[in-house]
């Protein structure tokens, strides 16, 4: 790094990505470690020693140089969970000695230190994790656990639809349920929706009869708003979406259809009208929306339509280094890969992650973005003036 450069840096101030550090205050591996799992739990980042808290330059003595290299490589070996290597350099400004620790965004997520502690970047500071249900998202984001398959608490096997699931079970195995040498609960447990009698969330979403009894939050609320702005308090229709997800599927269809125009576009004065928007776009998305939100959030599905759009709004952001440049490109991720692999029995889903450029291709105006802020992911469809 030139000087320049870390001038412009220093000059632009901490935030989450950038820390200023004096060197008398790097000393306690403990805190250090601190530190380093924050950005490396976090989006990476660098901490400047020799920089105070109002950005100047105060530099490093050379035998500082040699001591804080040492307390780094230590931290970062028996301080942290995985080990991490940081980078230092040393950068000369005017008179001064600036030292650089780079610390790159894990690949081996989630870092701990060597107290068990999660540390995640808040801002230009860091913050303990304490939140189960943080730390399981962190742990699903590393790969190592995933929302669908863990039992959810009183769901047994009464929960389940037995209609429901001797149609799944007849038309994909060929044969009746009751002809089955195995009972219900060993079939739902060679299925993976099942443990230790307990339904998972997959079992419970894909197969209960009423999921929301014991999921309350997973519901889509709908809602068909006169003018353009979320806070208006007139609305032509609403309603809160319940049940299975193939249900889920046919019922936020069914209230979108019910509520976009039909535009006549030269056709005959006794035709039906085309659909404003192309209900393949829209099917894509409400699968989608279904399909890859995080479950470990405890929050419903927003579907909103407004006056000049769509809005289908889905409770966590895109996962991992997953972007919606690269999801526009068919790229795909599956967040929850129990569900997706029913998804293809029980709803219009291929899992081959061309979903959203099939629904580009039908809505080239279709407006993507995922807010890590928010932990939110929205699609919006523009709508045009009324026919």
């Amino acid at each position: 790094m030139e000087a320049i450069e870390l001038i412009e840096l220093i000059g632009r101030g901490e935030d989450s990505r950038t820390q200023f550090k004096q060197s008398q205050h790097v000393t306690n591996a403990q805190s250090l470690a601190g530190e380093l799992v924050a950005f490396s739990n976090s989006k990476g980042g660098r901490i400047l020693i020799g920089v105070s808290d109002l950005g100047t330059v105060t530099g490093v003595s050379s035998a500082d140089v040699r001591r804080l290299n040492e307390l780094l490589s230590n931290t970062a070996t028996n301080n942290v969970r995985p080990a991490i290597n940081p980078e230092t350099e040393n950068v000369p400004v005017g008179d001064k000695l600036v030292v650089v620790v780079t610390v790159r965004e894990g690949i081996s997520k989630p870092y701990a230190d060597n107290t068990g502690v999660f540390w995640v970047k808040s801002g230009a500071d860091k913050r303990r994790v304490t939140s189960r249900e943080e730390i399981q998202r962190m742990l699903q984001s590393a790969g190592l656990v995933h929302a669908d398959e863990v039992p959810v608490e009183d769901a047994t096997i009464a929960d389940v639809d037995l209609d429901h699931f001797r149609t799944f079970f007849e038309k994909h195995y060929g044969e009746p349920l009751e002809d089955g040498a195995a009972p219900l609960t060993q079939l739902l447990s060679n299925l993976n929706l099942v443990k230790a009698g307990a339904l998972n969330l997959a079992g419970l979403l894909l197969f209960a009869r009423n999921p929301q009894r014991r999921r309350p939050a997973f519901v889509v609320k709908a809602v068909c708003f006169v003018g353009d702005d979320p806070a208006g308090e007139r609305y032509r229709d609403s309603e809160d979406i319940g049940g299975c997800l193939r249900d889920l599927h046919a019922r936020t269809m069914s209230f979108l259809l019910r509520n976009l125009r039909r535009v006549q576009a030269g056709q005959g004065f006794n035709t039906e009208g085309r659909l404003e928007v192309a209900e393949a776009a829209l099917e894509e998305l409400v699968v989608n929306m279904l399909l890859h939100r995080d479950y470990f959030i405890s929050a419903p599905w927003r579907v909103m339509i407004f006056d000049d759009r769509i809005e289908l709004i889905n409770p966590g952001a895109l996962p991992n280094n997953l972007t919606v440049e690269h999801i526009r490109n068919g790229v795909s991720n599956v967040r929850n890969p129990l569900i997706a692999s029913f998804a293809t029995k029980e709803l219009p889903y291929r899992g081959i992650g061309t979903g959203i450029r099939r629904a580009l291709a039908a809505v080239p105006a279709l407006w993507l973005e995922s807010d890590h802020d928010r932990d939110l992911f929205t699609a919006r469809i523009p709508r045009g003036p009324a026919s």
